[in-house]
C-alpha cells in the first residue's frame, strides 16, 4: 500500500554485516515502502567505516550520526571517545549516537558508562546535535544524568522506548522524543497500551535493525522496509490513518534531526 506521507526511518544499523551481500536490495525494499531517509547510529571505532561509507554511497538516504555505545565502553573508552571528537571536527554528522547506559549484560563498567554518557552529552550540545538515548534496565540512571544536563541546547531521543507510561512523560517533560520499534507489534510486551496513551507528537519511529523484527516477520532479520508495521500499528492504536502517522512522525524526525 503506497502512502502519501514518507516515513523516515530514525535509527537502523543496516551497515553490518548482516547486510554485506545485499544492502543494495535492502534500500530499494525501504525506498518502495515509503522509508525514505535512514538514520544510522554508530557503535564504536570498528563500525565508523562501514556507516560512513554507506552513507557516502546513499547520501540522499542515509545520514550518518557519531557516538560510542555504552556496551562497547570498557577501560579504553577516553581513546574511544577521543576518535569521536576526531570525527565530529571532520565531517557533518545528524546526531550523537548511540550514546547511554546498558546495564542488561553486565554492570562492571558502569561508572565509565555514566562518564562517557556525560561526556557525549555534552558534545550533543556543543555541536548542537540531537542525542540518541540507549536505555536498557537503565531508565533512572540515564534519566538522573539528562536531567542534570539538560538545557536549550540539549534535545534528542530515548530510542527503543520500553518504558511506562510515567516514564514516557517524564522523558517528554525533558522535551525529549520517544523512538518507537518493533517490541511495540509484540503481543506481550505491554508497549502498545503506553504508545497508546501518547500523543504521535511525540514519536519517531525506527527498526533498529537488524535488531527487533516487527510483527509479521520477528524472528527474521530486520530492515529499515519494516518500518511501515510499525506506523500501522501505531495508527491501529491511536485510530487515525497510517498517512497521519508518517506525517506526524516524520516531521518529528526532520525537526529533530535537521535533515
Amino acid at each position: 500500500m503506497q502512502i502519501l506521507e514518507m516515513l523516515i526511518d530514525t535509527h537502523s544499523h543496516i551497515y553490518s554485516e548482516d547486510y554485506k551481500d545485499d544492502i543494495d536490495e535492502v534500500i530499494t525494499r525501504a525506498y518502495d515502502n515509503d522509508v525514505r531517509k535512514i538514520i544510522l547510529p554508530n557503535i564504536d571505532s570498528s563500525s565508523i567505516k562501514k556507516m560512513l561509507d554507506l552513507a557516502d554511497q546513499y547520501p540522499q538516504i542515509c545520514y550518518p550520526m557519531m557516538g560510542l555505545h555504552p556496551t562497547s565502553v570498557s577501560e579504553d573508552y577516553q581513546e574511544e571517545l577521543e576518535l569521536v571528537k576526531f570525527w565530529l571536527k571532520r565531517r557533518p554528522f545528524y546526531g550523537i549516537g548511540e550514546i547511554g547506559i546498558d546495564l542488561y549484560w553486565e554492570t562492571t563498567y558502569l561508572e565509565e558508562q555514566s562518564i562517557a554518557f556525560r561526556q557525549q552529552l555534552k558534545l550533543a550540545k556543543e555541536y548542537k546535535l540531537p542525542a540518541v538515548l540507549h536505555v536498557r534496565e537503565s531508565f533512572n540512571e540515564v534519566f538522573a544524568i539528562v536531567e542534570e544536563e539538560n538545557d536549550e541546547d540539549l534535545s534528542g531521543v530515548f530510542h527503543s522506548f520500553t518504558g511506562t507510561i510515567e516514564q514516557a512523560k517524564k522523558v517528554i517533560e525533558q522535551g525529549f522524543k520517544i523512538g518507537v520499534g518493533g517490541i511495540v507489534t509484540f503481543k506481550n510486551s505491554g508497549l502498545d497500551q503506553v504508545i497508546g496513551q501518547i500523543d504521535p507528537k511525540h514519536l519517531i519511529l525506527e527498526t533498529d535493525a537488524p535488531y527487533l523484527t516487527p510483527v509479521p516477520f520477528r524472528g527474521k532479520r530486520n530492515e529499515s522496509s519494516y518500518l511501515i508495521h510499525i506506523a500501522r500499528k501505531i495508527a491501529e492504536l491511536h485510530d487515525v490513518s497510517v498517512n497521519e502517522v508518517a506525517k506526524v512522525t516524520s516531521a518529528n524526525a526532520t525537526e529533530l534531526f535537521g535533515i
